[in-house]
């Protein structure tokens, strides 16, 4: 995914297709949370005139991250729209998707990889409740408990004002 700006003038008039598949794994070191990542594909077209390039990507993999709450591995299916502007000056008016290109190249597999990182959910949870992997979901002296167990839970230090009404009730 890398091409030379002679190439891109070349395909002015005919435009480019793109589809490829790029190894991206070097991201698990970037970011811990990435288990596994496929490779992924990235396809689009890309709209080519003397002073830009526009690419139109679409990329798409599935990813592996950890639970955020039993820590079992996830699998994370991801689909990525962008459209990304190469400018050959410096003086043309960008926007914040635009970039300029900077040699005689344009690599997108930097940008691929930046967009992947940005698409890393904040929480993930496992459909598998019950998994050998899971953390523990009780300990001494603690529990994990669902929203409607601890909307239904008495405070022991109010457990004795519960009976004292429940007295009163009765006389």
């Amino acid at each position: 995914m890398k091409w030379s700006i002679h190439q891109l003038h070349q395909l002015q008039h005919k435009g480019l297709t793109i589809d490829e598949t790029a190894d991206v794994s070097e991201l698990k070191q970037l970011d811990s949370s990435i288990r596994d990542i496929s490779p992924v594909r990235v396809h689009g077209r890309a709209d080519v005139s003397a002073k830009k390039f526009t690419f139109h990507l679409t990329i798409e993999g599935t990813m592996v991250l950890p639970c955020s709450r039993t820590l079992v591995d996830v699998s994370y299916p991801f689909s990525i729209e962008s459209t990304e502007t190469f400018l050959l000056n410096d003086y043309d008016v960008a926007d914040e998707d635009s970039h300029y290109v900077q040699g005689e190249t344009i690599d997108l597999l930097p940008i691929v990889k930046e967009l992947i990182l940005l698409e890393i959910p904040m929480q993930i949870f496992s459909d598998k409740v019950d998994h050998e992997d899971a953390v523990p979901q009780s300990g001494k002296g603690w529990e994990v408990i669902s929203e409607e167990q601890h909307q239904n839970k008495i405070d022991p230090r109010l457990a004795g004002l519960a009976k004292f009404f429940e007295k009163k009730d009765r006389s």
